[in-house]
This record gives structure tokens, sequence and C-alpha cells, in this order.
């Protein structure tokens, strides 16, 4: 080995030795990066270059600009799938809510309490096929459990999955029993982690009940609380599972869903181009979505610095 060569092996060793805790993050995360980047990053790229083509998923594609995105300005089921994934949004962030008064009821050491939380639990591990069809028994206006108690008393049940003004709203119930679960495994991980030298000095101090909750609970349950809404806002706004099982987005179209609407068209439809442009409007909603509640949370992080 000649001088030259052997001061740059001694000098690339030293660069080594010398940024070795800033480059080892970086060598490891680098194969995790590579999956996320095939798997994840190329097929969003791919999808956004393909919403702006025609194509029915064999032969060549077909350049066709914002078409796509005109007709969806102008397809009424498009609209009807984005105000129906609103409902969808708006009465899903009830989870996080009933997951934390579950939660709460749970955190308590009495006898019997492990029985009750994995018939909480239950739920969450449950398939959502499996969900999709107890609730599809559940709302039969015939042999439904709904009708079968009502009966009797001579109130008629009505057929929920067949009532356009009332499909969607049963599906967001049947969704919201299983995430209602999830948020309840954040939150009670949470609690365990809760200062309780706090509490019993705000308790102490005379706090208790809803003010001891608010003032005291909530703002140690701050990284709970993110991870439920963040999780329950993306399964709101993709929500498919329950859609196909239960209505298949009817009737006429009326408990449609941009995610169940992305599929019709990719594989009933083979218009591969404009289901591509409703996956990248879906894609767009949740990304406004993130950065928003994101740059809210960094302001109230800064704001109570």
């Amino acid at each position: 080995m000649t001088s030259t060569s052997y001061q740059r092996t001694m000098s690339t060793r030293g660069f080594y030795r010398k940024h070795k805790l800033v480059i080892m993050p970086f060598v490891f995360i680098a194969p995790a990066f590579a999956m996320f980047a095939i798997f994840v990053i190329y097929p969003i790229i791919q999808s956004v270059a393909l919403s702006f083509t025609e194509w029915q998923g064999i032969g060549p594609k077909r350049w066709v600009g914002l078409d796509n995105y005109r007709e969806l300005w102008g397809d009424r089921v498009f609209w009807t799938s984005l105000v129906n994934n609103i409902y969808w949004l708006v009465l899903f962030l009830l989870a996080p809510v009933f997951g934390l008064f579950v939660a709460l009821f749970l955190n308590q050491t009495v006898f019997g309490i492990r029985l009750v939380k994995s018939l909480f639990f239950f739920p969450f591990v449950v398939s959502q096929i499996v969900v999709g069809l107890v609730f599809a028994w559940f709302y039969d206006p015939a042999f439904g459990l709904l009708a079968t108690i009502l009966e009797p008393l001579g109130i008629s049940f009505p057929p929920i999955l067949a009532d356009e003004n009332l499909a969607t709203f049963g599906i967001i119930v049947a969704g919201l029993w299983p995430q209602t679960a999830y948020c309840m495994i954040l939150y009670l991980t949470g609690l365990n982690s809760v200062n309780p030298e706090m509490i019993e000095a705000a308790r102490l101090d005379g706090a208790k009940g809803w003010r001891l909750l608010v003032k005291i609970v909530l703002p140690q349950l701050r990284a709970a609380t993110f991870i439920a809404l963040v999780v329950t806002v993306i399964g709101a706004l993709r929500s498919f599972d329950l859609v196909a099982i239960m209505t298949e987005g009817g009737p006429y179209n009326s408990s449609n869903v941009l995610a169940y609407y992305m599929y019709d068209n990719a594989i009933f439809r083979y218009r591969m181009g404009y289901a591509s442009a409703i996956a990248t409007v879906l894609f767009a909603i949740m990304n406004v979505y993130i950065i928003w509640f994101l740059l809210r949370l960094w302001a109230n992080e800064k704001g109570a610095r």
C-alpha cells in the first residue's frame, strides 16, 4: 500500500469515527426507507401520473391531461361520495371521545375488570368483514336483533341499509364499534403513564371530577390523543370494507365513499385513470388535514412553552 492510499484510508476511518453518531442512524434506517420508497412513495407517484391518462388496465395509456378531474367536477356520485366521507369524518371523531370514557371506566382495580376489558377489546381484533356481516344481520328488518326486540313492543324497525337517507349512518355506527375499541386501547396505555403524584396533589387542592380530568389527566394524554385523532381521521377517509360488505355503495350510490368509488371504477368499469384521479383527491384531502393538524399541534406546543 502506498503512502497516499494509506493516508486516504486513515482519513476515511478518522472521518467515520468522528461522525459515527451521525452516520449510523442513517445506515440503520436506510433499509426501511428503501422499502417505504418502493412500496409506498413510488406507487403514490405512479397513481398521480396515471390520473392524467385514460387506461383500461391493459394496452397503451392515452394522455388526457386534466380531463379526469374535469369529469370529477361534474360527477354526481363523486360529490355524494365526498359528502359521505365528510359524514364519516365528523361522526368518527366520536370514537376518541367514547374510547377515552371507556378507558377511564376500565382503568380501575376491581374484581373482574380484566374480563370486562377483554369484552371491550374484542371488537378491535374482529375483522371488518365480520363486523359488517354482524351489523347487516343486526339491521335486518325481518330477522335482525333490533327488529326482534322491537316487534313485541309494536314498533316497526326501518330497513336502514335499504334507505337512502339512513344507510350511510348505519354503516358509520358499525365502524364506530371497533374504532372506539382501538382508541380505548390507546388511552388505557396512556393512563398507565399518568403521574399519580400530580393527581393526588390536585385532589388535595380540591380538584375532582371534570376539572381533574381536563386540567390534570388530559394534558398527560396528549400523545395518545394525537395518535387516536390521526388514526381515526385516516380510517374515516379511507373507509371501504364496511361499505363493500354492507351496501356496495347502495342504494343508488347513496352510501358510496371515495375509496369504494375508486375501487368500483378501477375493478368493474376498467377506468384506471379516473380511479387514480379519485385516489389523488382522497390522498390530497388526507394530507391537507394531517398537515393542518400537525401545524396546530406545533403551535399549541410552542404556546405552552
